[in-house]
């Protein structure tokens, strides 16, 4: 076993929109990212995903609707919805997904990371 601490891991992470692995649960990564900027629609076809507002502020955009999240929201964005998030200020942001999910789901852009990259130790 080894103990993390979530507040030093996000301290670590330098590059924003880019989740790193900080530990796994059964089939399923939990993940951290500083979130800035407005991320690409996508769409996870076989997955939720789960988002945990750590600190700061953002707005998820859900189907074309805009969720406003603060800190210790939760939101489950359900398998099959196009999806964003946006922040103007860095967001600190817990993320819960299995560990088959792709970064920007069906889109592959300039910012999407591979699981190999998200696994790399902070």
């Amino acid at each position: 076993m080894k103990v993390k601490n979530i507040n030093k891991s996000f301290k670590k992470v330098e590059e924003l929109c880019s989740p790193r692995v900080i530990s796994s649960v059964e089939n399923c990564y939990i993940k951290i990212a500083k979130v800035k900027g407005k991320l690409p629609m996508h769409v996870h076809d076989n997955e939720d995903e789960l988002f945990i507002i750590h600190r700061g502020t953002m707005i998820l955009e859900v189907e074309g609707k805009k969720f406003d999240l603060v800190e210790g929201d939760i939101f489950l964005v359900e398998k099959g919805k196009p999806h964003r998030p946006i922040a103007d200020e860095i967001c600190e942001v817990i993320l819960v997904e299995k560990k088959s999910t792709a970064h920007t789901g069906d889109q592959d852009t300039t910012i999407t990371r591979t699981i190999e990259e998200q696994l790399r130790s902070l």
